[in-house]
């Protein structure tokens, strides 16, 4: 199974900074997953049409079954990425959004200014995630039960993921030392 991170920022983009956004998520797979799976990552500046490209190219050209986006998801000018996902998604699926939030806001109350959504690009599912380490594993946590079932249902690929998620994916894996805080 392919699954992609696209990270969304002008100043990793640029090499001003290095990208944390994109391993973390890439970490935290690694303590999940159980089925073999392959990691595609792109870094692109933010704004709708690089983010847009790179959601089209990774789910029709590459196959991704699963795209993480990492960003770009707050109300600043250049924060476009749910902007993006219009056009490139056939399906929402808002209740990831509202999921995240609601984990968000249980850290911190600017969390209700996240536009996090998530979607369906034929078989592909497409997660809008925070762009801050300790937020993303909030959120994976939260979310990541319904992802298995999710990518089934769209003709995507059959998951594993480990056995600290029980039957129904409920319980989290154990996060990584530099993500505790």
């Amino acid at each position: 199974m392919k699954i992609a991170i696209v990270t969304a920022s002008d100043r990793a983009s640029r090499g001003d900074y290095e990208d944390l956004s994109g391993p973390a998520i890439a970490d935290w797979l690694a303590t999940a997953m159980t089925s073999p799976y392959e990691i595609v990552r792109r870094i692109v500046p933010d704004g709708v049409e690089t983010v847009r490209t790179a959601l089209i190219e990774l789910c029709d050209a590459e196959g991704a079954a699963l795209v993480f986006t990492t960003g770009g998801t707050g109300p600043s000018p250049r924060d476009l990425t749910p902007e993006a996902m219009v056009g490139v998604i056939e399906k929402e699926l808002p209740g990831f959004g509202e999921l995240l939030r609601s984990i968000g806001l249980q850290q911190t109350p600017t969390a209700i200014l996240s536009r996090q959504t998530a979607g369906v690009r034929g078989r592909s599912l497409i997660v809008n995630l925070p762009g801050q380490p300790a937020a993303i594993a909030l959120s994976l946590q939260g979310v990541f039960g319904a992802i298995p079932k999710c990518l089934d249902l769209i003709g995507a690929g059959r998951m594993t993921v480990s056995d600290r998620w029980g039957a129904e994916g409920r319980a989290a894996p154990t996060l990584p030392d530099y993500l505790r805080s």
